[in-house]
Protein backbone atom coordinates (compact mmCIF):
# COMPACT_ATOMS: atom_id res chain seq x y z
CA UNK A 1 0.00 0.00 0.00
CA UNK A 2 3.02 2.56 0.96
CA UNK A 3 4.45 1.70 -2.17
CA UNK A 4 1.11 2.16 -4.34
CA UNK A 5 0.68 5.50 -2.57
CA UNK A 6 3.68 6.87 -3.07
CA UNK A 7 3.71 5.58 -6.77
CA UNK A 8 0.16 7.94 -7.49
CA UNK A 9 1.71 10.98 -5.52
CA UNK A 10 4.93 10.77 -7.82
CA UNK A 11 2.55 10.42 -11.04
CA UNK A 12 0.45 13.18 -9.33
CA UNK A 13 3.53 15.15 -9.47
CA UNK A 14 4.85 14.13 -12.81
CA UNK A 15 1.44 14.86 -14.55
CA UNK A 16 1.68 18.55 -12.16
CA UNK A 17 4.96 19.70 -13.73
CA UNK A 18 4.05 18.79 -16.87
CA UNK A 19 0.57 20.77 -16.82
CA UNK A 20 2.50 23.55 -16.38
CA UNK A 21 4.82 23.27 -18.76
CA UNK A 22 1.52 22.91 -21.77
CA UNK A 23 1.84 25.21 -24.57
CA UNK A 24 -0.49 27.82 -25.24
CA UNK A 25 -1.60 30.25 -27.70
CA UNK A 26 -2.54 33.93 -27.92
CA UNK A 27 -4.45 35.54 -30.88
CA UNK A 28 -2.40 39.12 -31.98
CA UNK A 29 -4.27 42.09 -32.77
CA UNK A 30 -7.46 41.26 -30.89
CA UNK A 31 -8.54 44.34 -31.68
CA UNK A 32 -7.94 44.43 -35.39
CA UNK A 33 -5.14 44.00 -37.86
CA UNK A 34 -3.44 47.37 -38.15
CA UNK A 35 -2.77 46.46 -42.07
CA UNK A 36 -3.14 44.00 -44.27
CA UNK A 37 -1.27 41.60 -46.78
CA UNK A 38 -4.46 41.63 -49.06
CA UNK A 39 -5.99 38.25 -48.33
CA UNK A 40 -6.12 38.09 -44.08
CA UNK A 41 -9.10 40.85 -44.53
CA UNK A 42 -11.15 39.05 -46.94
CA UNK A 43 -11.41 35.47 -46.05
CA UNK A 44 -11.21 33.35 -42.64
CA UNK A 45 -7.49 32.11 -42.05
CA UNK A 46 -6.39 29.24 -43.56
CA UNK A 47 -2.90 27.93 -42.87
CA UNK A 48 -3.88 25.62 -45.72
CA UNK A 49 -3.57 28.30 -48.23
CA UNK A 50 -0.99 29.98 -46.26
CA UNK A 51 -2.90 32.43 -44.93
CA UNK A 52 -2.22 32.34 -41.45
CA UNK A 53 -3.93 33.84 -38.49
CA UNK A 54 -1.07 36.25 -36.89
CA UNK A 55 -0.89 34.18 -33.04
CA UNK A 56 2.48 33.03 -30.94
CA UNK A 57 2.41 29.54 -29.12
CA UNK A 58 3.71 30.32 -26.05
CA UNK A 59 6.35 27.46 -24.63
CA UNK A 60 7.18 28.26 -20.56
CA UNK A 61 10.06 26.24 -18.71
CA UNK A 62 9.20 25.05 -15.28
CA UNK A 63 9.22 28.38 -12.62
CA UNK A 64 12.20 26.55 -10.46
CA UNK A 65 14.47 26.42 -14.30
CA UNK A 66 13.49 29.83 -15.40
CA UNK A 67 16.35 32.08 -16.04
CA UNK A 68 14.06 35.83 -16.54
CA UNK A 69 15.23 34.86 -20.39
CA UNK A 70 12.82 34.43 -23.45
CA UNK A 71 13.20 33.59 -27.00
CA UNK A 72 10.34 34.96 -29.84
CA UNK A 73 10.94 32.81 -32.71
CA UNK A 74 9.96 33.44 -36.74
CA UNK A 75 9.92 29.73 -38.58
CA UNK A 76 11.09 30.51 -42.21
CA UNK A 77 9.45 29.78 -45.42
CA UNK A 78 10.78 31.99 -47.86
CA UNK A 79 7.98 34.88 -46.72
CA UNK A 80 5.15 32.49 -48.45
CA UNK A 81 4.93 29.74 -45.79
CA UNK A 82 5.80 28.68 -42.64
CA UNK A 83 8.01 26.07 -41.13
CA UNK A 84 6.56 26.04 -38.23
CA UNK A 85 7.50 22.58 -36.54
CA UNK A 86 11.06 21.96 -37.10
CA UNK A 87 12.29 25.61 -37.10
CA UNK A 88 9.87 26.56 -34.36
CA UNK A 89 7.49 23.91 -32.20
CA UNK A 90 10.69 21.30 -32.22
CA UNK A 91 12.85 23.95 -30.34
CA UNK A 92 10.41 24.06 -27.30
CA UNK A 93 12.37 21.28 -25.35
CA UNK A 94 16.10 22.60 -26.05
CA UNK A 95 14.96 26.10 -24.42
CA UNK A 96 12.80 25.11 -22.06
CA UNK A 97 15.21 22.40 -20.57
CA UNK A 98 17.67 25.60 -20.10
CA UNK A 99 14.89 27.71 -18.47
CA UNK A 100 14.32 29.82 -21.47
CA UNK A 101 10.71 30.43 -22.85
CA UNK A 102 10.48 29.69 -26.34
CA UNK A 103 7.34 31.47 -28.14
CA UNK A 104 7.28 30.99 -31.67
CA UNK A 105 5.09 33.29 -33.87
CA UNK A 106 3.03 32.68 -36.89
CA UNK A 107 3.15 35.96 -38.74
CA UNK A 108 1.22 36.70 -42.16
CA UNK A 109 2.80 36.54 -45.20
CA UNK A 110 4.09 39.95 -46.54
CA UNK A 111 2.62 39.96 -50.12
CA UNK A 112 5.22 42.37 -51.18
CA UNK A 113 3.54 44.20 -47.96
CA UNK A 114 6.64 45.28 -46.10
CA UNK A 115 4.90 45.92 -42.77
CA UNK A 116 2.26 43.00 -42.66
CA UNK A 117 5.18 40.31 -41.06
CA UNK A 118 7.07 43.17 -39.51
CA UNK A 119 4.43 44.40 -37.46
CA UNK A 120 3.20 40.97 -36.08
CA UNK A 121 6.82 40.01 -35.11
CA UNK A 122 7.02 43.39 -32.91
CA UNK A 123 3.62 42.96 -31.74
CA UNK A 124 4.72 39.76 -30.77
CA UNK A 125 7.82 41.12 -28.60
CA UNK A 126 5.56 43.61 -27.06
CA UNK A 127 3.35 40.74 -25.94
CA UNK A 128 5.58 38.63 -24.46
CA UNK A 129 6.88 42.01 -22.62
CA UNK A 130 3.39 42.83 -21.23
CA UNK A 131 3.16 39.70 -19.62
CA UNK A 132 6.84 38.83 -18.75
CA UNK A 133 6.07 39.11 -14.82
CA UNK A 134 3.10 36.64 -15.20
CA UNK A 135 5.30 34.83 -17.74
CA UNK A 136 8.61 34.86 -14.95
CA UNK A 137 10.51 36.69 -17.92
CA UNK A 138 12.84 39.67 -17.68
CA UNK A 139 11.64 42.08 -20.27
CA UNK A 140 15.03 43.22 -20.75
CA UNK A 141 16.06 39.19 -21.85
CA UNK A 142 13.79 38.83 -24.49
CA UNK A 143 15.54 37.81 -27.79
CA UNK A 144 14.64 36.95 -31.77
CA UNK A 145 15.49 33.56 -33.47
CA UNK A 146 14.56 33.31 -37.00
CA UNK A 147 15.36 30.70 -39.71
CA UNK A 148 15.70 31.32 -43.45
CA UNK A 149 13.11 34.30 -44.52
CA UNK A 150 12.37 34.24 -40.82
CA UNK A 151 16.00 35.01 -40.28
CA UNK A 152 15.37 37.85 -42.49
CA UNK A 153 12.32 38.78 -40.29
CA UNK A 154 14.59 38.72 -37.09
CA UNK A 155 17.19 40.71 -38.49
CA UNK A 156 14.84 42.86 -39.54
CA UNK A 157 13.80 43.82 -36.26
CA UNK A 158 16.92 43.57 -34.70
CA UNK A 159 17.83 46.75 -37.36
CA UNK A 160 14.69 48.65 -37.47
CA UNK A 161 13.87 48.93 -33.83
CA UNK A 162 14.78 51.77 -31.05
CA UNK A 163 16.26 50.73 -28.29
CA UNK A 164 13.49 50.28 -25.82
CA UNK A 165 11.85 47.92 -28.17
CA UNK A 166 14.71 46.12 -30.09
CA UNK A 167 15.40 42.41 -29.10
CA UNK A 168 18.16 41.82 -26.22
CA UNK A 169 19.22 39.17 -28.53
CA UNK A 170 19.59 36.99 -32.58
CA UNK A 171 19.98 33.76 -33.11
CA UNK A 172 20.00 32.98 -36.38
CA UNK A 173 20.04 29.81 -38.43
CA UNK A 174 21.00 30.16 -42.50
CA UNK A 175 19.13 33.35 -42.39
CA UNK A 176 18.33 35.87 -45.60
CA UNK A 177 20.19 39.34 -44.49
CA UNK A 178 20.73 40.90 -47.74
CA UNK A 179 18.45 41.73 -50.81
CA UNK A 180 21.20 41.92 -53.15
CA UNK A 181 20.45 39.70 -55.98
CA UNK A 182 23.96 38.53 -55.52
CA UNK A 183 23.43 36.73 -52.81
CA UNK A 184 20.05 36.80 -51.62
CA UNK A 185 17.16 34.33 -51.68
CA UNK A 186 14.85 35.86 -54.33
CA UNK A 187 11.38 34.23 -53.55
CA UNK A 188 11.96 36.17 -50.32
CA UNK A 189 13.14 39.27 -51.40
CA UNK A 190 10.13 39.01 -53.97
CA UNK A 191 7.44 38.28 -51.08
CA UNK A 192 8.81 40.88 -49.60
CA UNK A 193 9.27 44.04 -51.49
CA UNK A 194 7.85 42.75 -54.51
CA UNK A 195 10.43 42.07 -57.85
CA UNK A 196 10.08 45.38 -59.13
CA UNK A 197 11.30 47.20 -55.97
CA UNK A 198 13.06 50.67 -55.89
CA UNK A 199 17.02 50.61 -55.01
CA UNK A 200 16.28 52.57 -51.54
CA UNK A 201 14.38 49.78 -50.86
CA UNK A 202 16.33 47.19 -51.38
CA UNK A 203 19.25 48.78 -49.64
CA UNK A 204 16.66 49.14 -46.77
CA UNK A 205 15.88 45.56 -46.14
CA UNK A 206 19.41 44.55 -46.97
CA UNK A 207 19.95 44.24 -43.15
CA UNK A 208 23.71 44.35 -42.96
CA UNK A 209 23.43 47.81 -44.31
CA UNK A 210 21.14 48.92 -41.45
CA UNK A 211 23.72 47.22 -38.48
CA UNK A 212 24.27 50.11 -36.27
CA UNK A 213 26.44 49.97 -32.26
CA UNK A 214 22.86 49.45 -31.17
CA UNK A 215 21.78 46.46 -32.96
CA UNK A 216 21.99 43.44 -30.20
CA UNK A 217 24.46 40.34 -30.14
CA UNK A 218 23.73 37.24 -32.68
CA UNK A 219 24.55 34.07 -33.22
CA UNK A 220 24.47 32.34 -36.88
CA UNK A 221 24.83 28.76 -38.08
CA UNK A 222 24.47 27.70 -41.45
CA UNK A 223 25.91 25.39 -43.46
CA UNK A 224 28.62 26.04 -45.86
CA UNK A 225 27.44 24.26 -49.25
CA UNK A 226 23.54 25.97 -48.83
CA UNK A 227 22.43 26.68 -52.01
CA UNK A 228 19.60 28.00 -51.06
CA UNK A 229 20.77 31.07 -48.84
CA UNK A 230 24.57 31.77 -49.65
CA UNK A 231 26.97 31.76 -46.49
CA UNK A 232 27.52 34.93 -47.79
CA UNK A 233 24.07 36.35 -46.14
CA UNK A 234 25.42 35.61 -42.48
CA UNK A 235 29.37 36.51 -43.25
CA UNK A 236 28.20 40.09 -44.64
CA UNK A 237 26.00 40.63 -41.50
CA UNK A 238 28.68 39.01 -39.21
CA UNK A 239 31.26 41.56 -40.16
CA UNK A 240 29.03 44.36 -40.42
CA UNK A 241 28.46 43.30 -36.03
CA UNK A 242 31.99 43.60 -35.99
CA UNK A 243 32.91 46.81 -37.55
CA UNK A 244 30.50 48.37 -34.94
CA UNK A 245 31.49 46.47 -32.06
CA UNK A 246 28.39 44.30 -31.81
CA UNK A 247 29.02 40.53 -29.98
CA UNK A 248 28.69 38.08 -32.70
CA UNK A 249 29.42 34.48 -33.17
CA UNK A 250 29.39 32.28 -36.60
CA UNK A 251 29.47 28.59 -36.89
CA UNK A 252 29.24 27.19 -40.45
CA UNK A 253 29.35 23.29 -41.20
CA UNK A 254 30.71 21.51 -43.57
CA UNK A 255 27.49 20.10 -44.82
CA UNK A 256 24.07 20.17 -44.41
CA UNK A 257 22.65 22.46 -46.86
CA UNK A 258 19.24 24.54 -46.05
CA UNK A 259 16.65 24.22 -43.63
CA UNK A 260 17.52 21.62 -41.33
CA UNK A 261 16.44 23.68 -38.67
CA UNK A 262 16.26 20.91 -35.36
CA UNK A 263 16.04 17.90 -37.04
CA UNK A 264 18.38 15.05 -35.52
CA UNK A 265 18.84 13.61 -38.98
CA UNK A 266 21.15 17.01 -39.95
CA UNK A 267 24.86 15.68 -39.54
CA UNK A 268 25.97 17.75 -37.30
CA UNK A 269 23.17 18.33 -34.95
CA UNK A 270 24.89 17.83 -31.97
CA UNK A 271 27.36 20.30 -32.44
CA UNK A 272 25.09 22.71 -33.33
CA UNK A 273 23.44 22.10 -30.33
CA UNK A 274 26.62 22.12 -28.35
CA UNK A 275 27.69 25.42 -29.65
CA UNK A 276 24.20 27.36 -29.13
CA UNK A 277 24.23 26.06 -26.13
CA UNK A 278 27.81 27.72 -24.87
CA UNK A 279 26.61 31.33 -26.90
CA UNK A 280 23.60 31.26 -24.68
CA UNK A 281 25.86 30.88 -21.48
CA UNK A 282 27.15 34.41 -22.36
CA UNK A 283 23.72 35.62 -22.53
CA UNK A 284 22.56 36.76 -19.20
Amino acid sequence: MKKLLAFLLGTIGVLGVHAQQQPFDIDLWQDGLPNSNGIDKTQPYDDAKQNFKPSIRVFLPDANKATGRAVVCCPGGGYSHLATDHEGYDWASFFNDRGIALIVLKYRMPHANTDVPISDAKEALRVVRENAEKWNINPKKVGIMGSSAGGHLATTVATHSDTLTAPAFQILFYPVVTFDYKYTHKGSRHGLIGENAPQEMVDLYSNEKQVTANTPPAIMLLSDDDRVVPSQNSVNYYLALKRHGIKAAMHIYPSGGHGWGCRENFKYHNEMLADLSAWLETIK
